[in-house]
């Protein structure tokens, strides 16, 4: 006990043996669990009131603080207010004031206004957690709807010597309920900006629950390490697999069983489902401020009326504290049951409720009646902000306040601190209530609150730090539909300003559900609009979660030109453009095809899997919704809907004569189904996890059905037989997906254990096993995400292609060549299943974004096979703009930037080309060294006589045309007059030639691997200046426009000004901490820009070297901000712009340092950036070989 406790008691205890009577006070102890049966008796047998009086103080000293606040409760309840007023002050604050910071940091909710201990199943609770040890574990108090089980857990928690000794990290409190996928993002997303507050793990909420679990992970791991996560009100198992990541966890749930599917230590605390009628008693003695004994005969039936629940004899007791004399009154009102009584899908008995809420809402005051009406319109498990109420009821903060204190008060709402401002929200039964109570006002009430709002605010303008932006975001939709403002709800979600509020605020994945809930309603409006808007929403969701948040108008005039984004995004520019803002238009983009060809949403969930039936007439899906779907693969037009399965549906198969259906889940179990009927066949259930993959034999003489579960096991199933008739060993994880080749020798299988494995059919074992990470080395993800899941491939019907699916992309590769054919993305979640058409023609994909997608191969492989290289050579001439550049079968072609006209030139294994600068000629080197000239008019080619020795990497032409010059991995130069055909070899670097840039009056600039950079005459192919530059690499260099500077940088991390004068360095300019891969001068040469492998620009002075603006800094988690390596930079004319290429594309005000436009690129790690003179027109290629031709829009 605290030093200041015991003092108190002390000073105070000749008093205290002077005036009470133990026996009442001791059962309150015992209640609690303060006092054992043997310390009563102790008591009991001291002769005189006085010494048991004293007996009962000498046990308490020597117990903890606990026992000191409960013996001051006991002497609150039986009516010894004085003598408790004088241990007040003693009360121990130190910890509890700790316990109160920690929790109300950790957004435990308060105590109710009258609080009764329920001590034992408090102090199981907390024995079960202490069980845990710090080690991940799950303790799980179950119990019936309104039984107290929030409070409980909000209480066990209460305690300075649990949190200190076991949860020093502190505790974190996410009130669940039922949820959807959407939902629980937005709950996990919540979470993660709670416990990563100062944002120094990442600067953007996760965009989907697979990457909310991960970053849960390393927050609670490395951030708030041994701290407890409460879960209050959790339905469903599915939920808890995204908490399911080493974490301590409470929970608070009415079904016992959610914790089947995790893993872990297991805990169970049982609340029973009412509360002992000593307790019941205790409440409304409380609230009527009695003492137990002197409660009224009519007390005990109105207890056991109430059924035990807490929460009816809150209701009760709260009418009976105003009205004290109705205590006959509110019995016969419950006895006779005369309220309506409310329909429930549950089966839990809610009578006594619907009856207390009647009779509490019936007494409230008439003049704040009407006011708890308006409270039908919120929905389970939301806390409101009184700015909201505000709002809706047009009245100031403190007239709002008073009218909810006298609801909180009764027990009809509950109230929850957030720092300075409170929250207001109801108990799941509460909303039912009201609900049903006034469901033919709800339509008007929704409608109330949408008039209200929109006198106060226009949608796009609610700023993040008002205190009730949240609720409009996350509800306004919400309350349009529900109000059937089918014109408003429209303008809303067609609205560019309305899509970048919120998804700045909250991230793209609400939005998605939104569309796809309220996809009836807008349809009405504009199918393709809708369209127009969810499509934008999915192909730019891994933007739109982005710190710095992305410029959507930027975004919007990327989408084509008939979309309604688009004319949007349009609309909007062409009137900020007048402002001084910067946007581009990407000229060329209607060469992008969108490949998919049919989206359909038969689901109301995730989708996990869908398949074609043999004929590729029908499709077959299934998914988080529990359900299999079966529709026409033409239209969409749904056939068959099945309530498959008692937990998510995780993958489904046609049989190959399409009589069956097959499907697996979640619940261990596999069954066939008669898939013209619906009519259940079979069930298997000898599996011992969630069974993942299905999957038949390409046979129909003997149909076999293989099946993967996570119990790292796949078994083969004959159906004439009710047993397995396999089970094939090997993988050390679970089995993620399986397929039978064409031929139905071999089985297929994909593993989280990371690999591919081919069992032999007949036999059962194991033939080849290997690593599929392999096939996702050359994708433009860093290396340390590449700790991919493949969750499904697809064999093509040949048996020579295979199709995978990692994350959000679909790739299609060749077996005996183990290449890429292509790729195509478009889903904005995680892609769990792929599957071709029985004649290959197209392809399904299948997504968490709740979308199918029907893709045409051919267009796919076609999209790919135009794929370019990096290596492009521009040429701007007055308003056109020539692209040479090199496709990924090393084919020349010639591109017309405004009319998209193409012509292919060679078919030469080209590796790199130039274009000559009046367009005459165009030049282009080969792995084997050779160098070849075009001309263009009358397509006669020159060949050089004398190869380089290796790959030519460099090329390029004099201003007269008349000579080329060229460089290779053998480290010399080639100079070559193809007309004279003329030779001069510059030969010196000890190492391969970086780059080599042309300079006046013949001469010419290189730069090696050998940190050297050399000026050589190319007439005579002498050294005319040799400068040591770095002891790196030099991996550039960049003229000044006077021509008598250079820079210089390299991978040792420094950049350098030289003076063509001097062999010394002007200046060396440090300070970037990662490779310095690129430089430029200004145009009138007064400033220098660097960038380098960490996404950081720097500009510097020339004349002294300072350094003026630092662009692009390092992130806090430490990831560079340019989307990776700064490759590229170039100043505008007038030096008052810088545009830097990397990961994408940036524009720079030079004068400020702040950026001015982002142009994203569909794929990344862009090479170069061609600008022409007038800094108007952009042309590179980033790393999915798509060319992109941007121009100011003016």
């Amino acid at each position: 006990m605290d030093a200041k406790a015991r003092n108190c008691l002390l000073q105070h205890r000749e008093a205290l043996e002077k005036d009470i009577k133990t026996s009442y006070i001791m059962d309150h102890m015992i209640s609690d669990g303060i006092l054992t049966i043997s310390e009563e008796e102790k008591v009991r047998i001291e002769p005189t009131q006085q010494q048991r009086a004293a007996m009962l103080i000498k046990m308490i000293l020597k117990k903890d603080n606990d026992s000191y606040i409960s013996f001051y409760n006991a002497l609150l309840h039986e009516g010894y207010k004085d003598l408790a007023a004088l241990l007040h002050d003693g009360i121990p604050v130190v910890s509890s004031s700790s316990v109160r910071t920690v929790l109300c940091e950790g957004g435990v909710p308060q105590r109710p206004v009258v609080f009764v201990t329920r001590k034992k199943l408090v102090n199981t609770i907390q024995q079960k957690l202490s069980k845990l040890k710090g080690e991940p574990g799950w303790v799980t108090i179950h119990g019936m709807a309104g039984c107290g089980k929030s409070v409980l857990a909000a209480e066990a928690v209460r305690d300075h010597s649990l949190l200190e000794d076991c949860f020093p990290g502190g505790v974190h409190w996410v009130s669940v309920g039922k949820q959807d996928k959407s939902g629980l993002l937005m709950k996990l997303q919540n979470l993660c900006t709670r416990l990563d507050q100062d944002e120094s793990f990442s600067q953007r909420l996760p965009l989907n629950i697979e990457e909310a679990k991960d970053r849960l992970r390393i927050l609670m791991l490395r951030k708030h390490p041994r701290s407890l996560l409460i879960l209050d009100d959790v339905w469903d198992s599915w939920v808890l697999k995204a908490f399911d990541n080493q974490c301590q966890i409470l929970l608070t749930t009415r079904d016992k069983s959610v914790t089947d599917s995790v893993m872990g230590p297991k805990y169970v605390v049982p609340v029973e489902s009412s509360l002992g009628k000593e307790k019941g008693l205790e409440i409304l003695s409380l609230f009527v401020n009695m003492k137990k004994a002197d409660l009224p005969e009519q007390a005990h039936s109105i207890i056991k009326e109430c059924k035990g629940s807490p929460l009816v004899v809150s209701l009760i007791g709260a009418l009976l504290r105003d009205f004290p004399n109705r205590w006959e009154y509110y019995l016969k009102q419950l006895q006779n049951k005369q309220f309506k009584r409310i329909r429930k899908s549950s089966s839990y008995d809610y009578e006594a409720l619907d009856e207390a809420m009647s009779i509490s809402v019936e007494m409230l005051r008439e003049d704040i009646k009407y006011y708890y009406t308006d409270l039908s319109i919120l929905q389970k498990d939301v806390k409101v902000p009184t700015k909201v109420l505000c709002i809706l009821w047009d009245m100031e903060t403190e007239e709002v306040e008073d009218i909810l204190q006298e609801f909180v008060n009764k027990s009809l709402l509950f109230c929850d601190r957030n720092g300075k401002s409170f929250r207001y929200y109801l108990h799941d039964l509460q909303v039912d209530f009201l609900t049903e109570k006034n469901c033919s006002q709800l339509q008007d009430l929704h409608k109330k609150i949408i008039t209200q709002f929109q006198r106060y605010y226009q949608p796009h303008t609610l700023s993040p730090d008002q205190e009730d932006c949240m609720y409009w975001y996350n509800f306004l939709a919400y309350h349009m539909a529900s109000a059937k403002m089918h014109k408003e709800l429209c303008a809303l979600m067609f609205s560019l300003d309305w899509i970048k509020a919120k998804t700045e605020l909250v991230g793209p994945a609400h939005l998605i559900h939104e569309f796809v809930e309220y996809r009836h309603i807008l349809d009405e409006k504009d199918c393709a609009v809708c369209e127009n808007f969810q499509e934008f929403l999915s192909l730019n969701g891994h933007l739109l979660g982005r710190q710095p948040f992305p410029n959507i108008v930027q975004l919007g005039l990327c989408e084509p030109e008939t979309s309604e984004v688009y004319q949007q995004a349009k609309l909007q520019a062409k009137q900020e453009v007048d402002n001084g803002m910067l946007y581009l238009e990407w000229i060329n983009k209607k060469n992008i095809t969108n490949l998919s060809r049919l989206v359909v949403r038969p689901h109301t969930d995730a989708v996990y899997h869908a398949c074609f039936s043999e004929d590729g007439q029908r499709i077959a899906s299934c998914g988080a919704d529990k359900t299999l779907q079966v529709f026409k693969a033409e239209t969409g037009e749904k056939l068959l809907e099945i309530k498959a399965h008692e937990d998510e549906v995780l993958c489904c198969a046609f049989s190959t004569d399409d009589r069956f259906i097959a499907t697996c889940s979640v619940d261990k179990k596999v069954k066939i189904w008669n898939a013209v009927t619906g009519e259940l066949v079979h069930t298997y259930d000898e599996h011992s996890e969630q069974v993942n993959c299905c999957h038949f034999t390409n046979s129909s003489h003997h149909l076999l059905l293989a099946t993967g579960s996570s119990d790292c096991f796949l078994k083969l199933w004959d159906l004439n037989q009710k047993e397995c008739r396999n089970t094939m060993f090997g993988h050390t994880n679970s089995v993620n997906h399986c397929r039978f080749s064409p031929d139905d020798k071999l089985l297929a299988s994909c593993s989280a254990d990371g690999t591919l494995k081919l069992w032999d059919v007949t036999s059962a074992n194991e033939r080849k096993s290997f690593n599929v990470k392999q096939f996702f080395l050359n994708s433009e993800d860093p290396q340390e995400d590449m700790e991919v899941i493949v969750k499904c491939c697809s064999w093509f019907a040949d048996g020579a292609r295979i199709m995978v699916a990692a994350k959000n992309k679909i790739f299609l590769w060749n077996i005996d060549s183990c290449s890429k054919v292509a790729d195509c993305r478009g889903h904005l979640s995680w892609v769990h299943g792929v599957k071709f058409s029985p004649d290959g023609s197209s392809f399904l994909t299948s997504s968490d974004d709740q979308t199918i997608r029907l893709w045409e191969t051919k267009k796919v492989c076609k999209n790919s096979a135009i794929m370019l290289k990096q290596e492009v050579d521009v040429v701007f001439q007055e308003n056109e703009v020539m692209v040479l550049a090199v496709d990924h079968i090393r084919r020349l072609q010639l591109i017309n930037g405004k009319t998209g006209q193409i012509d292919y030139l060679t078919e030469a294994q080209v590796s790199c080309c130039c274009l000559s600068p009046h367009l005459q000629y165009i030049a282009f080197g080969d792995e084997n060294g050779t160098i070849e000239i075009l001309e263009l008019v009358n397509n006669r080619i020159f060949q050089s006589r004398i190869r380089h020795k290796k790959t030519v990497w460099h090329i390029q032409f004099t201003a007269d045309e008349k000579t080329l010059i060229s460089s290779s991995d053998d480290s010399a130069i080639q100079v070559w007059n193809w007309q004279l055909e003329e030779y001069v070899f510059l030969q010196a670097h000890q190492e391969t030639v970086k780059d080599f840039r042309l300079l006046k009056n013949s001469r010419l600039l290189s730069w090696s691997f050998d940190g050297t950079v050399k000026v050589w005459n190319i007439i005579t192919g002498k050294i005319e200046k040799d400068f040591v530059c770095h002891q790196g690499t030099v991996l550039s260099c960049d003229i000044s426009h006077d021509a008598t500077k250079f820079s210089s940088t390299s991978a040792d991390k420094t950049a350098k000004i030289w003076s063509f004068d001097l062999l010394l360095p002007l200046h060396e300019l440090r300070g970037h901490s990662g490779c310095v891969r690129c430089s430029a001068f200004s145009v009138d040469g007064t400033l220098l820009a660097t960038g380098d492998d960490n996404g950081e620009i720097r500009i510097w002075n020339v004349s002294n070297g300072e350094l003026l603006h630092l662009c692009a800094p390092l992130s806090e988690e430490g990831a560079a901000t340019h989307g990776g390596w700064v490759t590229d930079l170039c100043f505008s004319p007038d030096g008052k712009m810088l545009i830097s290429a990397g990961g994408y594309i940036k524009w720079w005000n030079v004068v400020t340092g702040e950026s001015s436009q982002t142009f994203y690129t569909n794929g990344t790690n862009l090479k170069k950036i061609h600008v022409s003179p007038d800094f108007k027109t952009y042309v590179t290629v980033d790393n999915l070989g798509i060319l992109y031709i941007l121009q100011t829009l003016e």
